[in-house]
């Protein structure tokens, strides 16, 4: 934990140890104390955490079974009811998993994480709430305890451990070791004498005693710390102020960027809308050249099936293909003429209105055509003056 700073409660004053600061910790009773400490860990990018004090936290193993383990978030206080005095409504659970079925979990009251959350608020935000006690090194099979004047930290498990007064650590170390003896017993201390005083005799032969308080004892210790308090109701928020501070001028210019660009694009839009209302007119007037006629929906379509029918495909009999195989035979007949043309789209065959000057030279002309490979048929015939007017109706011989 050689890149974590420390900030403690001590005689109801806060602290801070910095990585590898010594034997005393730093106050932050002042503006420029809390200041100091804000440029520390801004300009040495250190991480920090609060050690919650361990007299208020119960820390303590849970083993669940499968079904239980689904819904342990909702169900971790009513499991642990029976085991605390305090209502479970007034108490703050934090649970980190250790094994499958195994838990570490911590609880306080929750007008203690309140006032704590208070006492730090004129600090950068600390999103690591971590139990004193876990704060101490510690392996499987070994405790670590670090005596301070008032009080006893002891470590006796990955997420297990308590603060006590010298006075009752005897009959606490009891119980914890007769639930799982340890094989060493690490002990940080001033007085080496009066420390090891503090232990029953059948411990003696299992203590280690180092010279040191907890920033000595910080410096062997690991840095995974998975038992946060800051869990549930007192999770970290998002910096969104902090955020906003650091990229208010950004967002702005973005801002008046995204405003130009759409006003472009909208400008754009109403120009090409311009153009587009301007070659629609000039089409239809195009199309009413040719067709002045007839309802108009979409005009390049229209235009492009009425030329399709006109020209008549490779097995059909469009107009271009009548008038071309009618052409002939009508241009062999001397003294005949044609009065009008109406072609049928649908039927695919025209009707043609003549002048001969006869009635011979009428037949003659139906009799080209027939020839030519159409369809002829006269329809009426009348003499017009000294000629003859007659409607012949020509198709596709099919």
């Amino acid at each position: 934990m050689q890149n974590l700073a420390v900030v403690r409660v001590i005689d109801n004053s806060l602290v801070w140890y910095p990585p590898g600061a010594g034997e005393q910790p730093r106050p932050l009773d002042s503006p420029e104390a809390r200041a100091g400490f804000r440029a520390t860990l801004a300009s040495a990018r250190y991480q920090a955490c609060f050690a919650v004090p361990g007299a208020a936290v119960r820390l303590m193993r849970l083993d669940v079974s499968a079904e239980e383990k689904k819904h342990l978030d909702k169900a971790l206080p009513f499991l642990l009811e029976e085991q605390v005095a305090d209502d479970i409504e007034q108490l703050h659970f934090a649970v980190c998993a250790l094994e499958k079925l195994s838990f570490g979990v911590a609880l306080c009251r929750r007008q203690a994480m309140a006032d704590w959350n208070q006492q730090l608020a004129e600090l950068p935000d600390l999103p690591q709430w971590l139990p004193e006690p876990l704060l101490l090194p510690w392996q499987p099979g070994e405790w670590c305890v670090l005596v301070e004047p008032d009080q006893v930290l002891v470590r006796s498990g990955a997420c297990e451990g308590f603060t006590v007064e010298a006075e009752l650590l005897l009959p606490l170390l009891a119980a914890a070791e007769a639930a799982a003896p340890p094989q060493q017993i690490i002990v940080y201390g001033q007085d080496q004498a009066s420390d090891l005083a503090l232990f029953p005799a059948g411990l003696q032969s299992r203590l280690q005693w180092r010279r040191g308080n907890l920033c000595s004892a910080l410096m062997l210790s690991g840095d995974q710390h998975p038992l946060n308090l800051r869990q549930g109701d007192y999770a970290p928020r998002l910096p969104l102020a902090r955020w906003w501070q650091q990229w208010r001028v950004a967002a702005a210019a973005l801002a008046v960027a995204f405003v130009l660009q759409l006003l472009a694009t909208w400008a754009d839009y109403r120009s090409l809308a311009r153009q587009n209302l301007a070659l629609r007119s000039a089409v239809e007037a195009s199309y009413r050249q040719a067709v002045p006629d007839g309802a108009l929906v979409d005009a390049e379509r229209q235009l492009s099936r009425q030329l399709a029918a006109l020209r008549g495909d490779a097995g059909g009999s469009g107009f271009v293909r009548l008038l071309e195989q009618a052409g002939g035979a009508i241009a062999d007949q001397s003294g005949t003429s044609i009065v009008s043309i109406n072609y049928n789209q649908r039927g695919g065959e025209m009707r043609m209105n003549i002048l001969a000057d006869d009635f011979a030279a009428v037949e003659q002309l139906r009799a080209g055509l027939v020839a030519a490979g159409l369809a002829a048929e006269m329809e009426s015939s009348s003499a017009q003056g000294q000629r003859v007017r007659a409607r012949i109706r020509v198709g596709g011989a099919g």
